[in-house]
């Protein structure tokens, strides 16, 4: 099991991050705290929140899924082309499916082929996208023909709260307790964090394994749904660098690339400090390219952070 000192340090640090990330902004700018602009960075984050979900239950288990970004645009492009003719909810649970299809394979590949995470999920990530383009032909697709229900469900609001924003506020409750009340999510842990005891133990490391990147697939696709109600139309170049996002926000939420620790609702941190800190150069209007030089360092500030709490 994970040090409980370290990775509670590393989330209270997180925390303390974001809130001071949020002071600088609303300093450097007034727009920052509007109803609006706060409404904006929710639904952003309710998107790479489900994302983020996914990927901390592989990194937990030790391994890391590359492929997501291009999960969402399929799963969100097939969801878009399935309900015209099938239905809403059959368009839906096409788009889950989609993306526990692709979670499948990089889980079986790489639990029991033993073929390495990286390479696996590069490879996928690729394959998919290329799938993508072919399905589509490279055009959104379903603009004008998805149900107004769906449309709505990227639009209104329930309580006053997107039903986007629902979505991961619901599943970082629900599996918050599967990880850490159940015996599935304690043998994540254990896995993760010492794969060779917990086979001598009697876990199921290789289904274990797989189980995790099924989860992160199936995540993204539900991810890929959401970003086609929001979008009104699946687009296949959706995704982009959303894996690399994803990595950075679970690390910044304390989780180890090494596997064995982190926790759900940290890595929801994780991914506000990411959509908060671009949407805040966005409102300063910092150029797009001083943009991804910002966030490309902070992945790399959360890759050595990660790096620094394993030596210690």
């Amino acid at each position: 099991m994970p040090s409980l000192k370290r990775i509670n340090l590393f989330g209270q640090g997180a925390l303390i991050a974001l809130l001071l990330l949020c002071i600088a902004m609303s300093l450097l700018t007034g727009r920052f705290l509007s109803p609006l602009n706060i409404t904006n960075i929710l639904v952003q984050s309710s998107i790479m929140a489900v994302i983020a979900i996914g990927m901390t239950f592989v990194i937990i288990g030790g391994g890391f899924d590359l492929s997501v970004g291009s999960t969402v645009a399929l799963a969100g492009s097939i969801a878009a082309m399935t309900m015209p003719q099938f239905g809403l909810v059959a368009g839906v649970l096409a788009g889950i499916a989609t993306g526990g299809l692709v979670g499948v394979v990089n889980g079986v590949i790489v639990a029991n082929l033993g073929i390495n995470p990286f390479i696996t999920t590069l490879g996928t990530m690729v394959l998919v996208r290329g799938v993508v383009y072919l399905v589509t032909g490279g055009a959104p697709v379903g603009d004008d023909q998805l149900p107004s229900a769906f449309l709505a469900f990227g639009a209104r609001r329930f309580l006053g709260i997107h039903y986007l924003v629902w979505v991961p506020a619901i599943l970082v409750i629900v599996l918050s307790w599967v990880m850490a009340a159940t015996p599935y999510g304690r043998r994540i842990y254990a896995t993760g964090g010492n794969r060779e005891a917990a086979f001598l133990s009697g876990i199921p490391v290789e289904r274990i394994i797989a189980s995790t990147y099924v989860w992160c697939g199936a995540l993204a696709g539900l991810a890929g749904v959401m970003l086609t109600a929001r979008l009104q139309s699946g687009q296949p170049t959706a995704g982009e660098f959303y894996e690399l996002t994803a990595i950075a926000a679970v690390v910044l939420g304390g989780a180890s690339l090494h596997g064995g620790e982190g926790s759900l609702y940290k890595s929801i941190i994780g991914v506000f400090i990411m959509v908060v800190l671009g949407n805040g150069l966005n409102l300063l209007n910092v150029d797009s390219y001083w943009q991804r030089v910002a966030i490309g360092a902070v992945i790399i500030a959360a890759a050595a952070a990660d790096r620094l709490r394993s030596r210690s």
